[in-house]
């Protein structure tokens, strides 16, 4: 005789926080959400909080990083179904955008957001935040190489400068909103971009 399945484990007090704060941060700001609060949300204890993360700021960059994940799953999956296409990856990431920064609730990028709301070069939250920012761009730097465009690095900024528009004003407009036209804005700059690489190259 079979035994019944094991219920399924709960998970532990350091990753209900974590998903707390991810939760209270994103809608709510960092600053705006204090300790108490999360603890309370997560339910658990402050003493569970500072043995897993030492202080509130140590859990502000772990929530930084867990948000920057799923960044990376999104483009893990793009990967998955444009293997050998760098544009379609590109222009897959910014359709999928369009389509978040759309949504009632929107709150734009966390770490955006993070850099907002710590204004002091020097603190430890902006400098996770800027750091996870750069990873992108230097992602999109070698999607832009990969293509052979003309001026690969200054297209990378171009689409960077798209993003970060549109996670601002997804939070400003209501839908449709100018975020929902970011995935067309993106295949104008590339048209824009690579016919130049094209014309540079064209012989006559």
């Amino acid at each position: 005789m079979s035994s019944s399945p094991s219920p399924p484990s709960r998970p532990c007090a350091a990753d209900r926080i974590r998903s707390s704060a991810r939760d209270l941060f994103y809608n709510q700001g960092i600053r705006a959400v204090g300790v108490e609060e999360i603890v309370q949300n997560a339910g658990v204890t402050k003493p569970s909080l500072y043995r897993a993360f030492e202080s509130k700021d140590g859990l502000t960059t772990a929530y930084l990083a867990d948000y920057q994940q799923s960044f990376w799953d999104r483009i893990e999956e793009v990967r998955r179904v444009h293997p050998d296409d760098p544009r379609a990856r590109i222009l897959a990431y910014f359709d999928g955008l369009a389509e978040r920064a759309s949504r009632p609730a929107y709150r734009g990028c966390a770490l955006t957001n993070a850099i907002v709301e710590y204004p002091d070069a020097d603190h430890p939250v902006r400098q996770e935040a800027a750091r996870l920012k750069q990873d992108v761009r230097d992602w999109l730097r070698q999607q832009a190489h990969a293509m052979e465009a003309g001026a690969p690095d200054l297209l990378a900024d171009g689409l960077i400068l798209l993003m970060e528009g549109a996670y601002a004003s997804g939070q400003v407009f209501a839908s449709p909103g100018p975020a929902a036209q970011v995935g067309i804005l993106a295949r104008c700059l590339l048209d824009a971009c690579c016919s130049g690489a094209r014309r540079n190259v064209d012989p006559g």
